[in-house]
């Protein structure tokens, strides 16, 4: 389909007005307002606000035309925060008949083009758009766009009742998804890739996997495993190939005996590979960076490496930084792996600091430290446990009992702090997350 101006003009026109919050129907969808909805990047003092709803109503951003508020946030140094001013648009009237006579196709290339988290609101609008979110015509449209950015998902059960929110960091927005569509038992969240959420857990006696799509409400659930054993698990989706994997390695409780397991979408089936060899791990995360799987061991001092192509386990002679107390891998973009963690005794004299695994030397290099006016923020105790988890090159750390959580760019080496992202309970879990339609559970 050759689009022409007029085409042009009615797309720009409507994603205009889907933008603008004035014209949005409110629902069960969009977070309360008891979220921040605005997070500041404290690069050279000063945080620059890019979210498309900033930007809206008026055009001139000139740092003469900011307004600055300077706050004192506790535990922090004083900050300060840029916002801009927004200007009144005017309600435009929308012919009825002109948009109900769209062709399909174009109605097609408009939808597309509109972020996901609205798209999931225009459901309601008519049976017609309904229809349209779900057809095949649809999803190829909506695969062949940009994707929407990285966002950060937060599950937790209330009264056993699982609830979901999602927050947007190209907005700069939370939404609320709701999350009855899944079953009742006793699951956790895993993770996420390539716009599915992988969760597991008991169902009575039985350990099960399931596989889901927040935006479009489907799930299923993964056939048994060969040995019905809690097990570590990880998920990996390939979007060029349409598929998904999941790995489970040892079991949940340490016991490393049990042969690696590999679900296939493309098969539909858990298939046997290789036992890891006897380690004692150091830690139970994972994290898959270039087709490959990397947990930290202590004995033997290093990695141990999986293969998703052959099966495989081999060990990695990496050793990891001195006084390191407690590390994370992170997988990063281009065949980068990270390491995160704090250095120094249980005392006031701790830091956080990031390191790079040089494939080459086989060794860490440090690339950055978190300044620390953050880690007396993030960490009010010298003993108070922490998260760290990442996704292209962006590091996010929470710990319990914050209102907040703090992001780390790696490659704009920007620190930022993200309201009501935060371990709230023992039951509260965090990830990142990519909103995609397209992306199928079988």
């Amino acid at each position: 389909m050759v689009l022409n101006w007029n085409h042009l003009n009615v797309i720009e026109d409507l994603n205009s007005r889907l933008m603008n919050p004035r014209l949005m129907r409110s629902g069960s969808f969009p977070e309360d307002g008891s979220f921040n909805r605005q997070v500041g990047s404290f690069a050279d003092g000063a945080p620059r606000n890019t979210s498309p709803l900033s930007r809206m109503g008026s055009r001139n951003t000139s740092p003469s035309k900011q307004k600055v508020v300077k706050t004192k946030p506790r535990g922090l140094d004083e900050e300060t925060v840029a916002t801009f001013s927004k200007a009144s648009q005017p309600d435009v009237h929308m012919e009825d008949n002109i948009w109900a006579m769209l062709p399909e196709d174009l109605l097609n290339e408009i939808l597309a083009r509109v972020p996901p988290f609205m798209i999931f609101r225009l459901r309601s609008v008519c049976k017609r758009w309904n229809s349209i979110l779900q057809d095949n015509s649809f999803l190829k449209f909506h695969s062949q766009v940009p994707s929407h950015g990285p966002c950060l998902l937060t599950f937790w059960k209330n009264s056993q009742i699982p609830q979901c929110s999602v927050f947007s960091l190209p907005l700069k927005q939370w939404f609320r998804i709701p999350f009855t569509f899944l079953p009742h038992w006793a699951f956790g969240l895993v993770g996420s890739s390539g716009g599915l959420v992988c969760f597991s857990g008991l169902d009575g006696l039985n350990f099960r996997t399931l596989v889901c799509n927040p935006l479009t409400q489907s799930w299923r659930t993964l056939p048994s495993m060969h040995y019905n054993h809690q097990r570590q698990l990880i998920m990996v989706v390939d979007r060029k190939d349409r598929s998904f994997k999941v790995i489970a390695t040892s079991d949940i409780y340490g016991d490393r005996s049990l042969p690696t397991e590999v679900y296939d979408s493309k098969l539909d089936k858990w298939s046997l590979h290789q036992t890891m060899p006897s380690v004692n791990l150091c830690s139970s995360k994972m994290a898959v960076c270039d087709s490959k799987l990397y947990l930290e061991t202590l004995s033997p001092l290093g990695l141990m490496m999986y293969r998703l192509d052959t099966g495989h386990w081999e060990h990695i002679p990496a050793k990891f930084p001195r006084s390191l107390l407690d590390g994370y891998l992170v997988a990063g973009t281009n065949q980068r792996l990270f390491l995160v963690g704090r250095i120094g005794l249980y005392c006031t004299q701790q830091s956080m600091r990031i390191w790079e695994l040089d494939h080459t030397k086989v060794g860490w290099v440090e690339m950055s430290r978190m300044p620390t006016r953050y880690v007396r923020a993030l960490l009010r105790l010298s003993a108070e446990r922490f998260e760290c988890f990442g996704k292209d090159n962006l590091i996010c750390f929470t710990s319990w009992n914050q209102g907040r959580s703090l992001l780390y760019d790696v490659d704009k080496k920007v620190w930022s702090w993200i309201a009501g992202c935060a371990l709230q309970s023992f039951s509260s879990q965090v990830c990142f997350y990519e909103p995609r339609f397209d992306a199928s559970i079988y």
